[in-house]
């Protein structure tokens, strides 16, 4: 399999999902501005959303959203643990999970990447991101991680969304539990590796 990323995107979930679950996959990086791969293709003819992460699968077929792709990693080693089993309840907590972060965090960081972005439009952003943080703030002060006990892909997806926190201009100094929760990722040898991989180290 390979994956198409973007050194520090959402892509990066993906590869310590991938690294965390001990699939190794092929990566070739893609220029997001210019939507062209590494080796040169049009990388429109790959993804036609022009987003990361893209999933090339060993029979051709491209999967992409990086909460499906991150599911599908993690069912092909289910004694990880990095998902739970189809049909518990604890799996729709997770899609749960993945759902908020998706939809209320990642997009709400959407605007803050662009230089053409209005102050005032920047401000509003950081608010609702504060505001999106304090209701992960009130679950890690129940537990390690956001499911429970154990790393899933939730974990890997909030800790890259929240690495782009300070380049960005976004304080979360105030969350205590978030800041931990980071700390506590960065730790691990796989999510160091995946870091390492993409220079971000």
């Amino acid at each position: 399999m390979k994956l198409y990323y973007a050194a520090g995107a959402c892509s990066l979930a993906t590869r310590i999902v991938a690294a965390e679950a001990g699939i190794s996959l092929e990566t070739e990086s893609v220029d997001l501005r210019q939507k062209r791969t590494a080796s040169g293709k049009d990388f429109l003819e790959i993804n036609v959303k022009g987003f990361v992460p893209a999933l090339q699968l060993d029979d051709g077929q491209v999967l992409t959203e990086g909460p499906v792709v991150m599911q599908y990693l993690a069912d092909l080693r289910p004694d990880t643990g990095l998902a739970p089993a189809y049909g518990t309840l604890a799996r729709y907590r997770l899609q749960e999970v993945l759902g908020f972060l998706n939809s209320e965090v990642h997009k709400t960081y959407g605007p803050l990447f662009y230089p053409t972005t209005p102050e005032d439009v920047r401000a509003e952003r950081k608010r609702t991101l504060h505001n999106k943080y304090a209701i992960l703030e009130a679950r890690l002060s129940r537990r390690p991680w956001l499911i429970g006990e154990q790393f899933t892909i939730a974990d890997a997806y909030m800790f890259t969304l929240t690495s782009w926190a300070a380049p960005l201009g976004v304080d979360l100094s105030s969350f205590e539990g978030v800041q931990t929760f980071q700390q506590r990722a960065a730790a691990r040898p796989k999510v160091q590796e995946s870091l390492h991989a993409e220079g971000l180290d």
